[in-house]
């Protein structure tokens, strides 16, 4: 094998390939990158058996031909690299060695065989439909931040991807919940995906996912089955498993009947809760809410370090209200407001309150209060 490439192409190509590679392998290969040079072209390929990235890109290949060598360590060779280099790379099979070339650097890797790279089994997708890059990037932006950290409930680890029935017709609906707060995203369905089964997508899968993202015109070719799900680009093909578990009956906790509605600026609001959770132990980081007509008095009490409070100008013209929430859990759910103003709607203060945008119904956010 041997090709000639830009610094900058090839950086691009081995830094979403090198991402998926876990650091702690007690599996050898699995630390490489699978590179594979024939016609225009070199394909990059990682795997850590549960997802599969293949990074395509052009390239000057003068002998087609496959090996696999150490993903960080080539990552980080290239990222060294000065810009404009143009950098030649020359495996010596006889050696077991890949010969890097830039200028006057030149690296001698270590390398195994391509015959033991693991290959994912393919998966017959059930349903296959494109979508411009921002639709899927709001779903997960706007619900990831509410996946679950817990090992034991490994079915909240990941985004419920799903089709669902709206009140304006059936949407493609992303889910995520902790028990402490929930996001509930909906976008309009594409052609295609009614029939796609409901999965649950893997955290570092949605991570990985967000950096195809970037570009909004980019059109992803998603494609589900029960056991797996694919986002490809022309450059990058994204495969993973999918959690194999039940997600909970969230519409169950998503709050009907909160009449007491509360509008602030979201800015505002995230900003203030900054500031008074700054006194607020680490471990509970507690701060009440106190409403009253038109004014919201935050505030917070840590015998330890001492107390803050600060008022806000709201709407808001119901009976007056107590409250206590984690404030980062508030700080995260209004992060989340596009629009100017954030709807608050309250029960009382044991049960949980809803959050969405302004007017708009497309996303909703739950959160559960705590004593203080």
């Amino acid at each position: 094998m041997k090709f000639s490439i830009e610094r900058a192409a090839l950086l691009d190509a081995v830094n979403q390939a090198q991402a998926v590679v876990e650091r702690r392998n007690t599996i050898p290969i699995l630390a490489n990158v699978l590179m594979q040079a024939e016609g225009d072209g070199v394909s990059f390929k990682a795997t850590d058996l549960d997802i599969e990235v293949i990074d395509r890109t052009v390239a000057q290949v003068e002998r087609a031909g496959a090996t696999t060598v150490s993903a960080v360590l080539f990552h980080e060779i290239v990222r060294k690299l000065p810009d404009g280099a143009l950098v030649q790379v020359i495996e010596d099979a006889s050696h077991g060695r890949l010969e890097v070339t830039a200028g006057r650097s030149h690296f001698s890797l270590a390398t195994l065989s391509k015959d033991d790279f693991p290959v994912m089994a393919s998966s017959d997708y059930s349903a296959t439909f494109t979508c411009e890059a921002k639709l899927l990037r709001r779903l997960f932006d706007k619900s990831r931040f509410a996946i679950s950290t817990e090992e034991t409930r490994y079915y909240l680890n990941g985004v419920y991807m799903h089709v669902a029935e709206a009140e304006g017709g059936r949407t493609l609906r992303a889910v995520a919940t902790d028990g402490h707060r929930l996001a509930r995203v909906d976008a309009p369905l594409p052609a295609g995906a009614e029939e796609m089964p409901g999965v649950i997508v893997p955290r570092k899968t949605v991570d990985q996912v967000r950096k195809l993202l970037s570009d909004d015109d980019t059109q992803i070719e998603v494609s589900v089955s029960e056991t797996k799900i694919r986002f490809a680009t022309p450059q990058i093909t994204l495969t993973s498993k999918v959690i194999d578990g039940t997600f909970p009956d969230y519409a169950r906790v998503i709050p009907t009947g909160n009449t007491r509605e509360m509008k602030v600026d979201a800015k505002d609001f995230a900003k203030a809760v900054d500031r008074v959770a700054t006194v607020s132990s680490e471990r509970s980081r507690a701060v009440k809410l106190m409403l009253d007509e038109d004014r919201l008095t935050l505030s917070v009490n840590a015998p330890d370090s001492g107390a803050a409070e600060e008022e806000l100008a709201v709407a808001y013209a119901d009976e007056k209200l107590e409250i206590g929430f984690n404030a980062k859990y508030l700080q995260e759910i209004a992060a989340q407001v596009d629009h100017e103003m954030a709807v608050f709607l309250f029960n009382n203060a044991g049960d949980p309150t809803l959050m969405r945008e302004g007017d708009d119904q497309s996303a909703v956010y739950v959160v559960m209060p705590m004593r203080v």
